[in-house]
């Protein structure tokens, strides 16, 4: 029960949280610019300097020989949620348009925007090692598969998609590279000097209110009175929201994890649709308005489900 009770009490925080970015969209001090802004420095800048602190501090170099287990078992969980998106399109005849943007709904969940702000609530900064690790995994498909299944969804006219430069994608990013030279130096017994890790400890703190801020202001972007539940949306919160979850903890047993790395990878898989999704649907000519009703709908719904998940967890 207390669980469930921090859960609703760190819930109605983050609802505060976003309701500023809603509240800055409506009085028009944030516009698309300054939301390009936040997003910029929230993944190139303030996730790098949390990758850096939360593994560092939080991560013992005898707990990595672990670290690839979770690995497997986070690739696992993704892996087996996208499969079953993709059966569930076919049997509910996505349109062309739609039908990878619902495969990249139900399999991936917003480890960023959402996911740290909501486990530094629940976990405290211990939870940070382990969220990276399901971060990994989860920002791979993003950077690949997504990209693909939206590509092939779109009507936009552009380069294809090719091998290399979904690699590129994936290993030029700043979160990818800063959990890997995190890992090196954990490796290594190294730390950056004092100062750095300060600076990159205050910095790592505009996360959760930025990303919160963020999310607020997608949500006044699309309109509350515009929400409806198109064909489609209700199977997909259930399945991200209900079923991925249980299909994170049923291979989170299989490799034997438990304790807090059992609980963040939980939290994690139930977390709301990618905001990514969005951003790809529009530019590969998708449906963006499908994608973004779908992480709206699963953000507000994600505050009455993450308290119950934790009830359960225990």
């Amino acid at each position: 029960m207390a669980g469930f009770l921090n859960a609703v009490s760190a819930s109605f925080v983050l609802l505060l949280l976003m309701s500023v970015g809603w509240l800055v969209g409506r009085l028009g001090w944030m516009t698309g610019q300054e939301k390009k802004f936040i997003s910029r420095f929230i993944i190139n800048i303030a996730v790098p300097c949390n990758c850096l602190v939360g593994i560092l501090n939080n991560l013992k170099r005898e707990e990595l020989s672990q670290a690839g287990i979770m690995l497997a078992a986070a690739y696992l969980g993704v892996t087996v949620n996208m499969l079953l998106g993709f059966l569930l399109s076919k049997a509910l005849k996505m349109p062309r348009e739609r039908w990878g943007v619902f495969v990249c709904m139900v399999g991936l969940s917003n480890t960023l925007f959402i996911g740290i702000p909501v486990c530094k609530q629940l976990f405290g900064d211990a939870c940070m090692g382990y969220l990276m690790i399901y971060y990994l995994a989860n920002t791979t498909y993003v950077q690949s598969v997504a990209i693909l299944l939206c590509e092939r969804s779109g009507t936009a006219a552009g380069t294809r998609v090719t091998v290399g430069g979904l690699l590129r994608s994936v290993f030029t990013k700043p979160p990818i590279i800063a959990v890997i030279v995190s890992v090196c130096l954990l490796l290594l017994g190294l730390r950056p000097p004092e100062p750095i890790m300060t600076f990159a400890d205050y910095i790592s703190k505009t996360v959760s209110p930025l990303a919160l801020l963020y999310c607020g202001f997608i949500i006044y972007e699309l309109g509350l009175k515009n929400i409806r539940l198109m064909r489609g949306i209700p199977t997909m919160l259930v399945m991200r929201l209900g079923v991925a979850p249980l299909i994170c903890w049923f291979f989170c047993h299989l490799v034997h994890m438990q304790g807090l790395a059992l609980q963040v990878f939980v939290v994690e898989s139930a977390l709301p649709v990618v905001s990514q999704v969005t951003v790809m649907a529009g530019a590969y000519g998708a449906d963006e308005r499908y994608a973004a009703t779908g992480a709206t709908l699963s953000t507000l719904c994600s505050f009455v489900t993450i308290p119950i998940l934790m009830l359960l967890l225990g």
